[in-house]
Parts: structure tokens; C-alpha cells; sequence
């Protein structure tokens, strides 16, 4: 009983910041359900084997993300099914130009992005092929560092920099071209002597 309470104690805090990846994960809110319910069965099952001191938030993103991979990227997607304007934290649009930038530190890039709608963005990310972007997501939405991102995808530090780099640039791509579509890439302003 006391492992169950101390499970039940140490990981419920997680439960909706998990369900935010998952949904990111699977777009689909009833398999972002499924997908963490799995995890925590498999979290509980798996818990006599975590050790103390070490970092429950990686060991549990590793459970959910090994289980996505293993389960439910085999399934059919179904992309069209999912607003993720539910997610609360879709961090890479406020990272970069979100309200709560000032405007004194306000760039040129961020200025493009607070124009660009919220949806381009997500499209954005969810066209870039899954093995960055599940990096990219660990990174720049859930904030692990890249030795946490190694130890929850189980690949070299040095393949996570890798993707999390050729991630970025996919992303910043396809938002250029949409920015350069749109009429929104900021204006450079230049100076003449005279």
C-alpha cells in the first residue's frame, strides 16, 4: 500500500502536463487519454525499479514516449481530429513573441511570429517528420535539458542536438515561407548616409 500512495503522491502533479504531450504526440484527444493512462499503468507497474533522487518527470516522459513509439505510432493518424488551441501551453509561440514579451525586447523574428496565426504555427510543427519533432516538443515546449531529452528518447546527446537543430530549421522554414506568403516578414529598415 505505501508504494501505491507514494506513486499515487510523487506522480499525479505530472498528469496534465503529460496529457498536454501526449496530445501533442497522438493530435487526438481520446488517444492522448489512452496513451497516458497506459503510461501511468506502466509508470505503476514499473515503480519498484525507479530510484530515488533521480528525475520522475524524465522517467515518466520516457514511459510515454517509449509507449507512443511502441503503440500508438503504428495506429493510423487522424490529424484532422484535434484543436490543440486546448493546450494551454504551446510553448514555442510564446517563447518566441507570445504577450508577455516586452516590447522593448521585442525582435524583428518575434514581431513576424505575433503576426503569424497560432494555427500556422502548429501546422508548422506537425508537418516536420516525427523523430524531430518529438525532439523539438521535449525541448522547446516541455523545457528538458538535451541530457534529459537523450535519456527519454534513449539516443547519444549528440543525435538529440542533431534533431532538436534540424527541427528548428524546418520549422523556421516553413514559417519563413508562410511569414514571406503572408506579406509578414518584418520590414528592414535601413539607414542612407547623406
Amino acid at each position: 500500500m505505501a508504494d501505491q500512495e507514494k506513486f499515487a503522491e510523487l506522480a499525479t502533479p505530472y498528469m496534465s502536463a503529460l496529457y498536454a504531450a501526449a496530445l501533442r504526440m497522438t493530435r487526438n484527444p481520446s488517444d492522448a487519454e489512452d496513451l497516458v493512462q497506459e503510461t501511468y499503468l506502466r509508470a505503476y507497474r514499473g515503480f519498484g525499479g525507479f530510484r530515488e533522487g533521480t528525475n520522475l518527470k524524465a522517467w515518466l516522459y520516457r514511459i510515454l514516449t517509449n509507449t507512443f513509439i511502441n503503440t500508438y505510432r503504428a495506429k493510423k493518424r487522424r490529424p484532422d481530429q484535434v484543436d490543440l488551441d486546448d493546450v494551454e501551453d504551446f510553448y514555442i509561440f510564446r517563447r518566441l513573441g507570445g504577450l508577455e514579451a516586452a516590447d522593448a525586447e521585442r525582435t524583428a523574428e518575434t514581431e513576424a511570429l505575433a503576426a503569424m496565426p497560432d494555427d500556422e504555427v502548429k501546422k508548422a510543427l506537425e508537418s516536420i517528420p516525427e523523430q524531430f519533432r518529438m525532439a523539438v516538443i521535449l525541448a522547446d515546449i516541455e523545457g528538458f535539458s538535451y541530457k534529459e531529452i537523450a535519456e527519454i528518447l534513449d539516443v547519444p546527446i549528440g543525435t538529440v542536438m542533431s534533431r532538436i537543430h534540424r527541427g528548428r530549421r524546418q520549422l523556421q522554414k516553413l514559417l519563413w515561407d508562410y511569414a514571406t506568403e503572408h506579406n509578414l516578414r518584418p520590414r528592414v529598415e535601413t539607414t542612407t548616409g547623406g
